[in-house]
Parts: C-alpha cells; structure tokens; sequence
C-alpha cells in the first residue's frame, strides 16, 4: 500500500490544492486536514499557534505515516515552517508562501498587491520575500481579518455581501505616476474560491495569482511516480480538528470525494 499525501489547512481553503495535486499525483492516495477547531489563525498569538501546529502534525504524522505533508497554508506555513522542519527532520514538507517571485516577474507597472492574511502580511518571512525578489517592485501588503471566512461560507452555498468584498479587496487597487496595479497575488488558499467574484468587482482588470498549482507541482517533484494508478481502492479522506463539521461543510467533502473520518 501507498503512502498517502497529507494535506493541511486552516479550514476549506487548501482544497484549491487539493484539487489540484489530485490531478498531477493521481496515482495516490489523499488525507485532508483542516484544523477547523483553531480556525480562523489570523487571531492567534504566534507562539501559541506556533505550538499547536507543533502538537498536531506530531499526531498527524503518526497517525497517517504520509509520503509528504503539504501545508497549505500560508499562515502557518510563514509562521512555523521551519520549526515543523526542525521537528520532523524525517518527513518531507511542502509549505505555502506568498508568490511574490512570480508577481515580480510577471508584472509590467511594478505595482503588485499581496492580498492576505494579517498574520501574513506582518510576518517576516514575507517581507524578506518582497526584498529578495521584488525590490524593484512597489509591493502593498493588504491584510484581511474576514476573507477567508468569507470564502467558507461562500464555497458552502451561503451568501456574500458584495458591498462586503469590495471594501477587503478595495486596497489592492492603487495608481501611482500613471501606473496602475496590474497584479493581486491571492496568498491565502482560500481566496482562489473568490476569484470570479473579485474579477467582477475589481476597479480594472488585474492578474490573480493563484498559488495552488504551484504548490502541487512542488510536492509532484517530490513524491515518487508509482507505475500503477491507485495501488489501493481506499478513498481520499478527510480529518476535521473539530470532530465536527457541519452538514452544508460534509456535503462539500463528499462533492470533492472525500471520505469523513472521525
């Protein structure tokens, strides 16, 4: 039997990369963690969060014995990625960082918004991102207390204020000696949920940068091809922190093909 790809998330939102990695790996087997009990993270003093993550990948790791863990978080990724790294020497981590490489590369105004979390956008590990790959770029941090909640209810069916949305992404939007922002990087997972919803309000048309298949491509690299599609039959699982997730959030898991595990 395989090992299975681990997958871990605050909440929904590392199901973009999910989505994603199933089609590049589809010859493994999946867990999906979202550690809905801690969520959302953007309230959590760091050491704190940075102990629970410590806590919980150590019964994780244990319990699914993965291949590689895939954290596909930018939060927690930014925060403890070397400390899991530290902890865990024997396992493979691929973590979720703000792509402002590729913003840098790709923009023509040199005017590129983050878009993410506050835990994000105040970490160091981004700013020393922005410095090694975007100095010559004007890079505004926009830091959104409420958007990935926003982006679960949304993936659930439940409404979002327009009116709402428009006043968290409102600040990526700048102009600057005739030049206007001409790229959003999404650094949070859940964001990709919004993205036709932010193209339709935006002020003008801007690239979105979707980390998602990226990520997936970086843990391809790194997980052996097997000859045989799905050596077992077993489907892809999913773990809740909370133990209990409500019935609109299972029955999103059983669209995407997940099997609940308690």
């Amino acid at each position: 039997m395989t090992k299975p790809v681990l997958v871990f998330d605050s909440g929904i939102g590392g199901l973009t990369v999910l989505r994603e990695a199933r089609v590049l790996m589809p010859e493994r087997s999946f867990v999906y963690v979202a550690d809905d009990a801690g969520f959302p993270y953007g309230g959590w003093e760091e050491e704190a969060l940075k102990a629970r993550l410590i806590s919980l990948f150590r019964d994780l790791l244990h319990r699914f014995d993965p291949e590689v863990a895939v954290v596909a978080c930018n939060t927690a990724f930014t925060l403890a990625g070397a400390d899991l790294r530290a902890a865990f020497p024997h396992m493979k981590f691929v973590g979720t960082v703000p792509a402002i490489k590729p913003a840098a590369e790709r923009t023509r105004s040199g005017l590129v918004s983050v878009l993410a979390t506050p835990g994000t956008v105040k970490r160091a590990y981004t700013r020393d991102l922005i410095q090694s790959f975007a100095s010559q770029c004007h890079v505004r941090l926009v830091g959104s207390v409420s958007l990935a909640s926003m982006a679960e209810a949304y993936i659930r069916g439940e409404g979002v204020d327009d009116g709402a949305l428009t006043a968290e992404i409102r600040d990526c939007f700048y102009e600057k000696e005739g030049a206007r922002t001409d790229i959003v990087v999404l650094a949070c997972t859940h964001y990709p949920f919004l993205a036709n919803v932010f193209r339709r309000l935006a002020p003008w048309p801007v690239d979105w940068i979707d980390p998602a298949e990226a990520i997936a491509r970086q843990a391809r690299r790194i997980v052996p091809v097997m000859d045989v599609l799905r050596a077992d039959s077993r489907p892809d699982r999913v773990v809740f922190t909370s133990d209990s997730p409500d019935f609109a959030t299972r029955r999103l898991m059983q669209g995407f093909g997940l099997s609940l595990l308690v």
